[in-house]
């Protein structure tokens, strides 16, 4: 059997988390590891919520051989010709996990490649892309009859990380044998999110502690964020939007090795900072999380993991995390202040649902809190949650019921395998 080439396309990291990551694993494991036989690349394309560390983020994942940045995407799309002058074998299918469908279309007819497109809402290019592996039925339903052959249902790749179960039993305090209760904060990786997301959950931290000091917190620090940069967050000398949530401000204590470090507050809370990436096994043992939009939601409801999830908007302009074309404007020199402020209140001006669970059910099973978002009425429904166990087990029941079955992965890694002509995985 000759030798192929699989090509991904992907760009953000959300997508590289839980799109890339399972699926370059149930490639190996359908496909087998002989780099010699099934060679796995990475061609990463421009995002707007890219933070630039996404090319070593690809390169840490072991199942896969190449990686190309996305400043060099331009050219690869025009040209057919990487930076670093791949070549590639005479057969293979190009991988769609992110960016634009349009994508695969272009470099599959350059490479000659088979191309396989995972579609999470939408379908596109249906003559010219050779397979579909779509989340939902009603992605197939609507295709023409005589493209209806081309796809298949494989379900939702961000429910992987629910292969991940909780733990029986609590984490315990090992000065007092005690079970401890875990609060995880989420406040995002962009500068946009963490500017308001970092001392907004640290003022929500303090008040939780202050009235249940047996509380632990724990940041997972996304894996493209230095520690010196979450700390200057923490710091109201370095954030001065910390001033609109009381002026909490927290310094980061980096203790001997072996210790994990943290943030503390000048109240004496300790934030700890956990690097495991990803930090399901983590996140999977916390009562409740705080956190912002993106797919974090999906990875905690996946785990069944109940959370708050928070859209602070306390200076008008300082929310500039958007993608696409409104990213574009809100951060345009000189005028990206107003285009801010006009986008965000149109936002807020239009109920919707924003984090995942709450869009598969189409209602709002984690509560959203959207605009002026006061630390103490965080706190008070934390406590509240926390304090009346039942209600964070009927929320962890509602978003068991919702999250979907694992299998994603393996199942487009079928159709891959199906493309590249391999009637059964070539164990080596």
């Amino acid at each position: 059997m000759s030798a192929v080439d699989i090509l991904i396309l992907s760009n953000g990291p959300g997508e590289l988390a839980t799109w890339v990551k399972p699926v370059v694993k149930a490639l190996r494991a359908q496909l087998g590891d002989d780099r010699a036989q099934v060679r796995i690349s990475v061609v990463l394309s421009p995002c707007p919520n890219a933070s630039g560390q996404e090319a070593a983020i690809a390169q840490s994942y072991p199942e896969v051989d190449r990686v190309q940045a996305a400043e060099h995407f331009a050219a690869f799309l025009l040209s057919g010709k990487t930076v670093d002058a791949w070549d590639w074998r005479d057969r293979g299918v190009v991988l769609f996990l992110g960016g634009d469908q349009f994508f695969p279309v272009v470099i599959g007819k350059r490479l000659g490649y088979r191309t396989v497109v995972y579609a999470e809402w939408d379908a596109r290019w249906l003559r010219w892309i050779d397979r579909f592996g779509v989340m939902k039925p009603e992605i197939a339903a609507q295709a023409p009859p005589a493209q209806a052959h081309k796809f298949t249902v494989v379900g939702d790749l961000m429910a992987e990380a629910g292969t991940f179960e909780r733990p029986k039993s609590d984490l315990t305090d090992a000065s007092t044998g005690k079970s401890t209760e875990l609060i995880g904060l989420l406040p995002g990786s962009k500068p946009a999110k963490l500017a308001q997301g970092v001392p907004l959950t640290l003022a929500i931290a303090e008040r939780i502690h202050a009235i249940r000091p047996q509380t632990r917190f724990v940041i997972p620090v996304a894996p493209t964020l230095s520690l010196q940069t979450l700390a200057r967050f923490a710091d109201p000398e370095e954030n001065p939007i910390s001033q609109l949530f009381g002026g909490v401000g927290a310094h980061l204590v980096l203790p001997e090795a072996g210790q994990q470090p943290y943030l503390k507050t000048a109240a004496g809370v300790q934030v700890e900072l956990r690097t495991d990436f990803p930090a399901y096994d983590l996140l999977s043992q916390c009562q409740l999380c705080l956190t912002t939009v993106g797919a974090n939601t999906a990875e905690l409801g996946s785990l069944a993991v109940p959370m708050i999830v928070l859209i602070p908007m306390q200076q008008a302009d300082a929310m500039r995390a958007w993608g696409g074309i409104p990213g574009l404007l809100v951060n345009l020199p000189g005028v990206g202040s107003s285009f801010a402020k006009l986008i965000n209140w149109w936002f807020l001006s239009k109920p919707r649902l924003l984090a995942w669970p709450n869009i598969w059910a189409q209602e709002q099973i984690v509560p959203e809190k959207v605009g002026i978002v006061q630390p103490q009425e965080i706190a008070d429904l934390a406590l509240d949650w926390l304090e009346h166990p039942e209600q964070l087990q009927q929320i962890r029941d509602r978003l068991r019921s919702v999250r979907g079955q694992p299998g994603a992965a393996t199942k487009l890694s079928q159709i891959v395998a199906e493309e590249l002509g391999f009637n059964s995985a070539p164990h080596s």
